[in-house]
């Protein structure tokens, strides 16, 4: 296979920008979500050329299309050349500063474009060059035969130079070749809900616009996912306990919603959504209507879930000085209390997603979401 694979890549000429570009809505809707600021950039001829004129960056550029060419076939040597130095961030960095144009996360332009091409990094070290990320067990691209990791890189290496329409190729390839390294490893997960005003969500949505906050004493019921261990199991043991602890307090009346926070964490790459197999038990084994009920079906982790639903809870228009509720076991409730998690956040989003307050008993405690929440990270391509 690899001689094939080899005599492929001698043979293949990249089609020119001139023949015309296929619209790939897969790969364009990851690059909106994953890369908001590389994507409108791709969308805007002129803003590119903006981008392009910054100091330093033609040479960038061209030293990077030569780090490439020098790969020749070395299809390792030419995802390694995808990667963004802190160099050529720091130029990105200055060459956007000040384009009002481009969306931008609370922290500006330059920040954003340094979390897109670290995200580009990330992607490019998991699923091309084997890199173990840091929760193995539930991200990354799991164990692959050397055959299959070399067919990925190839199709990787010929997508990134065949012209897609709405694209950022015309800047640098290496954000076409991280959508297509998700591609062709089947982890799209990022897109696999949008918008999630819509679908399961829409009933929930829509009460929202119209209700008077005021009326409850917590905004919404956050409740953490906990995915099992086992294979084909839809609902792990914790998680059916978070159900009955849900149902009991929603059941009080002083708070209109509940978020179900989780994706698909475990086991790695299960099919079952944690959100999605917890509001169909909500509403089938508890009777809570359907319009009470917000999924967020792409955290992984109990830092994500905080900060997703903190997200939710800014689309619903909620009113954000006041109280949601934290409701979870009282292992993950301590742990969520605690100044390891405090460290995680730092750690793994930069920020706190939101302020953890009183507890009002061994599996509550009050939390007051921050609009920091609302960044785009694509360092964590599968729930950015």
């Amino acid at each position: 296979m690899t001689s094939l694979l080899t005599a492929a890549a001698v043979a293949f000429t990249p089609v020119p920008a001139s023949a015309g570009a296929a619209r790939d809505t897969v790969m364009e809707a990851l690059s909106q979500r994953l890369f908001p600021l590389f994507d409108a950039a791709g969308r805007d001829p002129a803003t590119l050329d903006r981008i392009k004129a910054g100091q330093g960056v033609t040479t960038l550029l061209r030293v990077r299309q030569e780090r490439r060419a020098a790969c020749g076939q070395d299809l390792v040597c030419a995802a390694q050349a995808m990667i963004w130095t802190p160099t050529d961030v720091e130029t990105m960095g200055k060459a956007t500063a000040g384009l009002t144009s481009l969306p931008t996360a609370d922290d500006g332009a330059p920040a954003q474009i340094r979390r897109e091409m670290e995200g580009v990094n990330a992607i490019v070290r998991t699923y091309g060059l084997g890199q173990v990320p840091s929760y193995p067990q539930i991200d990354g691209a799991g164990m692959i035969d050397p055959q299959e990791r070399q067919a990925r890189l190839q199709a990787a290496d010929w997508l990134s130079r065949t012209p897609r329409d709405k694209s950022a190729q015309a800047l640098d390839p290496s954000i076409d070749y991280a959508l297509a390294l998700l591609d062709v490893s089947d982890r799209t997960d990022a897109i696999g809900y949008e918008p999630l005003t819509g679908g399961a969500n829409a009933p929930a949505m829509a009460r929202a616009k119209t209700l008077d906050w005021r009326r409850y004493r917590f905004s919404a019921m956050i409740l953490t996912g906990v995915g099992p261990e086992v294979d084909d199991m839809p609902l792990s043991p914790y998680g059916k306990y978070h159900l009955r602890l849900a149902a009991s307090r929603f059941a009080q009346g002083d708070i209109p919603f509940i978020i179900i926070t989780g994706g698909r964490a475990h086991p790695r790459a299960t099919r079952f959504a944690e959100a999605e197999e917890m509001r169909r038990a909500l509403i089938d084994r508890y009777g809570v209507p359907a319009d009470a009920i917000v999924i967020e079906p792409y955290a992984r982790h109990t830092t994500t879930n905080l900060r997703n639903a903190s997200r939710l809870l800014i689309a619903m228009g909620a009113p954000l000085d006041d109280d949601a509720l934290i409701l979870c076991n009282p292992q993950q409730s301590a742990m969520i209390e605690s100044v390891q998690f405090t460290k995680r956040n730092a750690d793994e989003l930069g920020y706190q997603p939101g302020q953890i307050g009183r507890r009002f008993s061994p599996t509550e405690l009050a939390f007051r979401p921050s609009l920091t929440s609302a960044r785009i990270d694509p360092r964590d391509p599968l729930d950015p």
